[in-house]
């Protein structure tokens, strides 16, 4: 075999490893869980939740939606201070945790009060996944579930 023709069979193998790397499995693969919201005891709320990504891609929470309130953004805190964000990565093979003390989805100007029992109806938005729709159950205004 000539010089030529192993590097165009080399070429040819690593650009079917490649495409075979690209198929759905590089792709974002999205599942939620944990969701909850503490009943809130103002206008204001929050919700929790974990986002894992099973998939090959990282994707980003860009946006989240509720009939709760027209007014729900994502925020991150940092040293105690909380401020807005435009997204969140979930990486490949990763996860995404909303969680008490951290990041988290805020809801405010509440159109009603939610209830214990009850549950919030969220859309959330992605870079590249289809949108998810989550119902978050409504916790006592103490629930924390890593203290249970």
């Amino acid at each position: 075999m000539n010089r030529r023709t192993a590097v165009a069979g080399a070429l040819a193998l690593t650009t079917g490893l490649a495409l075979t790397a690209c198929s759905s499995d590089s792709a974002p693969r999205l599942e939620v869980s944990g969701a909850f919201m503490p009943q809130p005891v103002s206008d204001m709320a929050a919700g929790f939740l974990l986002v894992k990504n099973s998939g090959g891609a990282t994707d980003r929470l860009t946006s989240v939606t509720s009939a709760l309130s027209d007014h729900v953004s994502i925020h991150e805190t940092v040293n105690r201070t909380m401020r807005m964000v435009s997204s969140f990565e979930v990486p490949a093979g990763g996860e995404l945790d909303l969680e008490r003390g951290g990041s988290h989805i805020m809801f405010t100007d509440l159109k009603k009060q939610p209830k214990q029992g009850e549950t919030v109806s969220v859309e959330l938005h992605f870079e590249k996944a289809d949108p998810i729709t989550v119902d978050i159950p409504v916790k006592e205004t103490t629930y924390d579930p890593t203290k249970r």
